[in-house]
This record gives C-alpha cells, structure tokens and sequence, in this order.
C-alpha cells in the first residue's frame, strides 16, 4: 500500500459527508465506490441487516468488476444462518483483517473461490445507536491491506453509519411531511363536506316532522314507526356532522364554550335513559342532583361520544355503566363521571394514538373523532379524560371536571 495518504483520505472523508440526503441505495453505492478508489480495493460493500429475514444485504456496493460478480452470483445477501466472516463481524461486533483469505476455513467457498477474494477488511458498522450492519472492503490480491487500513475504515465506518442516519431520518422525514399534507387535505376536505350537509338538514327534519304528524293524524303505525326511525337516523347524523364541523373549529381555534349552571346528575341521567335500549340497557348511579358550571351541550356531545362508543362495543345484552360521583383534590372539589362496558378491550398497540383525530380500531366503521372531541371538550372545561382501565372484560372510561359553583 502507498504511504503518505492523509490528505486525500480526509479529503475522501470529506466527499462522504458531502452526499445529498437522498436515497438510500444510491447514496450507499456512491459511499462503497468513493472508498473502493480511496483503498484501491476490487470490491467495497455496505451490508445492512434485513430484519424480516436474517440476512445481510448489500444495499450499497462500488461499481466494480467483482462488484458486479458479486451481485451475478447472488453473493449480496449473506443470511445470517450460513455464517462467513461479514455475519461473524455483524454479530460480535469485533474487526476482521485478512490476507489470505482462500486459506480461512471460516469464510465462504463462494467468497474465495468464486468471487476470488483474498485480502478482506470488515468492521460493524454503527447507525443510529446500534450496529446495523457490516463495512468490508476485498481485493483479489494476497496481503493486500494494512492494519493501517483496518483503523482507517473503522473511522470511515462511523462516517457512513452517519451518512446512512442522515437518509434514513430525511426519508422519514419525507414520508411525515407526504401523510401530513395528505391528512391535512382530507380534514379541510370533510369540514367542507360537513358544512355542504347541514345546509340539507334543516329541510330533511322539517320533512321528517311533517311525515310524523300526517301518520299520527290518519293513525297509520307503521308509517308513524318509519318516520321515528327516519327521525332518529337523522338525529344521529346531525350528530357526526356537529362532530366534524367541531374538528375544524378546534384546529380553526374558533372551539368555544358556554358554561352556565347546570345539574350534571340530571344530565347524565336523561342520557342514560335515551341512549338505553333492550338489547343493550344503560345503567347510571349517582347522587339525585349535582350541579356545577359547564357547557351543557358540550358535556353532553362528550357523554354522548362515550356512551355510544361503549354500547358499540359492548356484547348483546351486557350493560353500559355510567357512575358520577364527587371527589376532593388538593386544589379543589372535582366531579368524576366514568362510563364502563364489558366489551373485548382495547388492543395495546391502539393505546398511543386512541385520542387522536381520525384514528379508528380493526373493524371500526366510525370515522375516529369521537374520542379525540371528547377529550378537547374536558379539556377545555380544565379537565381532564383518560382510559382507567382497559381488559379482556371492558373497558372504563374516566372524566374528570373540576367543580364550579359561581
């Protein structure tokens, strides 16, 4: 090897963390091909782990003769189950030297004798916080390297491991910025939708009331039973687009609140009876009155977004449970209200995202809102909604209002 390499090897260095924050692939291969003309090897991989099937893969390789050999023989994926030195190197993390390598017992027999590889580098090669993969350097040439050289690609190592974070953090970066934008149309879109729709409701009720009170007038039942159900369907329509003009209010900053005295004990129990039905009854127990200051038609959407999700999800003839009670804090009187069923649980992997907007279970076909309005509205009141518990046999949901009595 040639001596007095200091300047152009930083200079090297230098040229690699100079590569655009692209792609992955193409960025590597540059890396491998600036190294190869640097330590005039035949061959410079950057192996990187394949997780899914245990398996180094070259994802970055100078374009070489044997580079391209390699690529040929299929010799750019090296599962960690058949060994050779570059998955010895990824899994103990210690450095490979070699000038002989058609005499090493250890190393593959395509690497020496079909690749025809004799001298070897090979280092761990660090991303992020962990060893993702494996630096090595070949050439066809016995005792080619150096120990010299060894300490200068584990240098170069740290340098490439730096270079690969760099594209891998602007890709995800990337595909933020990309679901981002896409969500962000999707929610103007829908708010736009939602104000078209209640143009059309007011019309809708009118002609709904109209059918109700001609079928009550001729005595005709089941058209009187149609039109309640149309009433009702209507009602809960009504419902979702309130929901979704509120999801751009809060993002607008235009969300507001008109708290007055009212009984939230009387509130919740007129709830629990409409919302109650035979094949899914829903029980309240608490004190016969409590009052305090709050939004009454903002609690009552967020009660209304709890019990509906509960019953959604509760089996045929199981119960919703809806309890309020009064507890006192350090800071002051609080009123608790907690809304309980005895369905499957919420699945762990649900649990990060469960209050934000549009973000819906497996086999839900709601639109995801409920919850995330539900839990702005308590905290825009000052309090505070939270999952209490969740299991195999329910789940508890647990709001939190401090008490106002001025």
């Amino acid at each position: 090897m040639q001596v007095g390499w200091e300047e152009p090897r930083l200079r090297a260095l230098e040229q690699l963390l100079a590569l655009p924050a692209a792609e992955l692939r193409p960025t590597l291969d540059t890396a491998s091909q600036l190294i190869s003309e640097l330590l005039n090897a035949d061959k410079v991989d950057v192996f990187l782990i394949e997780h899914s099937s245990q398996t180094l893969v070259a994802v970055g390789t100078s374009q070489t003769p044997m580079g391209h050999l390699q690529k040929s023989l299929g010799l750019d994926r090296m599962p960690l189950a058949n060994g050779g030195r570059a998955v010895q190197v990824y899994e103990t993390e210690a450095p490979f030297i070699s000038g002989r390598v058609e005499e090493d017992p250890e190393e593959l027999p395509g690497i020496k004798h079909r690749l025809g590889v004799r001298s070897a580098l090979m280092v761990p090669l660090p991303i992020g916080d962990e060893t993702r993969g494996v630096l090595a350097v070949s050439s066809a040439r016995n005792d080619f390297f150096t120990d010299k050289d060894l300490r200068f690609l584990q240098a170069v190592a740290r340098w490439v491991g730096m270079v690969a974070h760099r594209v891998e953090l602007v890709q995800e970066l990337t595909k933020l910025a990309v679901k981002q934008a896409r969500r962000k149309a999707a929610e103007e879109l829908i708010t736009v939708l939602a104000h078209d729709m209640a143009n059309h409701l007011l019309p809708l009720q009118a002609r709904i009331q109209l059918i109700q009170r001609r079928a009550t007038r001729k005595q005709e039942p089941e058209d009187l039973r149609d039109a309640m159900g149309a009433a009702a369907s209507l009602r809960s329509l009504t419902r979702l687009i309130n929901d979704l003009l509120d999801v751009g209010r809060l993002e607008q900053g235009l969300f507001s609140l008109r708290p007055q005295p009212m009984d939230l004990s009387g509130l919740v129990r007129e709830l629990a009876t409409t919302a109650s039905t035979p094949a899914h009854p829903v029980r309240f127990t608490g004190p016969e009155e409590f009052v305090t200051v709050a939004d009454p038609d903002r609690v009552r959407q967020l009660l209304e977004n709890l019990v509906a999700n509960a019953l959604k999800h509760s089996p045929p003839g199981q119960p919703v449970d809806v309890t309020l009670e009064a507890r006192d804090r350090p800071e002051g009187p609080w009123v608790c209200v907690t809304v309980s069923d005895q369905g499957p649980g919420i699945p762990s992997e649900l649990m990060p995202t469960l209050f934000e907007r549009f973000m819906r279970g497996p086999g839900s076909t709601g639109l995801g809102i409920g919850l995330y309005l539900a839990r702005r509205i308590a905290e825009a009141h000052g309090g505070a909604l939270e999952v209490a518990s969740t299991s195999s046999a329910g789940t508890r949901f647990e709001l939190s209002l401090p008490v106002v009595t001025g």
